[in-house]
């Protein structure tokens, strides 16, 4: 799993409530548990005219000119700025890693769906729940002709804006895991000498039960 420490990025504003994990990845496109390959279908109904399925090309596709992911001043957009209840619906896991494939490493939104937001944390993606007045100003400078770009510090838990900061709050062990790109696996893994000295032990005292 990727670090994140410093982020710098422009800002996508998606000026949307309640966005469900179905319209983050529709269900037609769950046929896979490998983690790459759902960017090109992030919010896949809003992004296109025409219906998406897997294997579909995209070439062929017709492209929503209004839809946000699909504006010229966001398409290398890394910063996803939303309204509230971000990620709510289904706990399907796809939604981070479709988010993650399309490059948005940090998410800010006034609140998130308790799983989703769990899960973007399992993959390298950092959510910022930010009050409604921050949102607001956000969204207006976004949306601007000049659009926003901000730099976000995990370590010091500033969102800052040219010479404007704003803090933000993070469960500290969460925050740990990000800044050393550490998902479940590799916080395992850190315990690598102790689980194999563990095996040499248990098969030396019971030899029996490990043939």
């Amino acid at each position: 799993m990727l670090p994140i420490n410093k982020h710098d990025g422009i800002v996508i504003p998606l000026d949307r409530s309640n966005v469900d994990t179905d319209a983050i990845i529709p269900k037609q496109f769950l046929k896979s548990i490998k983690r790459s390959g759902f960017g090109p279908n992030l919010f896949d109904e809003w992004r296109y005219l025409d219906r998406g399925e897997p294997g579909k090309e995209l070439a062929v596709r017709k492209v929503n000119p209004e839809f946000v992911l699909n504006k010229p001043q966001y398409k290398n957009g890394t910063i996803l700025l939303a309204r509230e209840n971000f990620g709510c619906g289904s706990s399907r896991e796809h939604a981070p890693w479709a988010l993650l494939d399309f490059g948005i490493r940090i998410i800010l939104a006034p609140s998130f769906a308790d799983i989703f937001y769990g899960n973007c944390f399992k993959n390298g993606i950092l959510p910022i729940p930010i009050n409604k007045n921050i949102t607001d100003l956000f969204f207006e400078k976004a949306q601007s002709e000049e659009g926003l770009r901000l730099n976000i510090d995990l370590e010091i838990q500033k969102i800052i804006d040219g010479n404007d900061s704003y803090s933000f709050d993070i469960d500290m062990f969460k925050k740990y895991c990000l800044l050393e790109g550490l998902d479940e696996i590799g916080l395992t893994l850190k315990n690598k000498a102790d689980i194999k000295n563990f095996e040499n032990n248990y098969h030396s005292q019971f030899p029996w039960l490990t043939k």
